[in-house]
């Protein structure tokens, strides 16, 4: 890790980081940190808050049109930046981070004040949740995300709140059983319809349920044997309205999600024998399927052929899981999974199977029964 100069150093993530120090509230030295892209941004922002802790003055902050200062309210800041998430990501990823807030932060952060929003601070009140561990980061990711907006608006000096411990229970990935496998495709070959065949498309291209449901025809470019994924489906809590819950359709997940993935001319052959003049949608006519309802579509599948109730995702983990099993190489499987980084299909699927550990491991005792009989 970098340093210069005047108590800057340059860290891990590519951030400069800058310390100074100030008297706590019971008169004891501690340190703050301001942060910034560049090692001159930093000297500035420095610069400036020495001076302010030498004063003794607050740091000033405009929230909300009123002047704030250093003690101000932590969740009128954050209030504030989902005003800015509103109108500047798409509703869906709003409603997720509005949700987090109103049934997580604001509720554990509603009295606090800048000042008390230490690492300490928020390990403890994080740790202290009845929640899932998932949910405990998105949490930490909902409030690194506030400093951050209050670091690039304000220049406010942001806390460094990254060695923050939560427990990730590692959890070996379910893929169905090569029996399973055989009896689903048995299934679905008999007697299928649309809604089997798009069981059949998931389990062939690794597509995520939402983007299955959000399919069109259009979608489907026939003459070179092309889907294009570039929109799903997702039903979220209305922030609005005398409705709970509406049924969303928006880009996909990421930019990497927005795809064209190739299929064979076989799976092409069973989908289009069930396009009908006018059908807009591939599962259903001019609307598109409702996620949940087509997930209980699965199980009921899953049933008659006597399998566990899996979620519907075990279709994706299991296409790309038997992608490795046959040698296709990382690069290729990331791009037809839409995942933004080779690492993120590393880290999740190249985890062989027992048969596949099996088949090698067979293979070396065929060797070593060769090299046996040479002696």
């Amino acid at each position: 890790m970098s340093r210069r100069g005047d108590n800057i150093r340059k860290r891990t993530d590519g951030r400069w980081e800058g310390r100074y120090q100030v008297l706590s509230e019971n008169g004891s030295k501690c340190y703050r940190s301001v942060y910034g892209r560049t090692y001159t941004e930093v000297k500035e922002k420095l610069i400036f808050q020495k001076k302010a802790a030498e004063k003794e003055e607050p740091i000033s902050l405009i929230i909300g049109g009123k002047k704030s200062d250093y003690e101000g309210s932590f969740c009128a800041l954050a209030e504030e930046w989902l005003t800015h998430i509103e109108s500047n990501r798409k509703y869906s990823t709003y409603v997720k981070y509005k949700t987090i807030f109103q049934c997580h932060i604001q509720p554990n952060f509603h009295d606090d004040r800048f000042s008390r929003m230490t690492n300490n601070y928020i390990q403890k009140k994080i740790s202290a949740m009845t929640v899932s561990d998932a949910t405990r980061q998105s949490v930490l990711l909902v409030i690194k995300q506030i400093f951050r907006y209050a670091e690039k608006q304000y220049a406010y000096p942001v806390p460094s709140i990254s060695n923050i411990s939560i427990k990730n229970k590692s959890q070996a990935l379910e893929i169905m059983s090569r029996a399973e496998q055989a009896r689903l495709m048995q299934f679905l070959c008999e007697d299928m319809d649309i809604s089997k065949a798009g069981i059949y498309l998931c389990l062939s291209t690794g597509l995520r349920l939402g983007e299955v449901c959000a399919l069109k025809w259009d979608d489907i470019e026939k003459n070179n044997g092309l889907i294009h994924v570039s929109r799903t489906v997702q039903r979220i809590q209305s922030v609005e309205g005398p409705v709970k819950t509406t049924l969303l359709e928006t880009p996909p997940k990421s930019v990497s999600s927005n795809r064209e993935i190739p299929i064979s001319d076989s799976l092409l052959s069973i989908l289009t024998a069930f396009q009908k003049e006018g059908q807009v949608y591939l599962l259903q006519k001019d609307r598109p399927m409702e996620p949940r309802t087509y997930q209980n579509h699965f199980k009921r599948y899953l049933e008659k052929i006597n399998a566990p109730h899996y979620n519907f995702h075990i279709l994706r983990h299991t296409f790309a899981t038997n992608c490795i099993d046959n040698g296709m190489d990382i690069k290729s499987l990331s791009e037809i999974l839409g995942h933004s980084d080779v690492q993120i299909t590393l880290n999740r699927y190249v985890h062989p199977s027992m048969d596949t550990k099996r088949k090698y491991l067979n293979a070396l005792s065929d060797d070593y029964g060769q090299l046996c009989g040479q002696i």
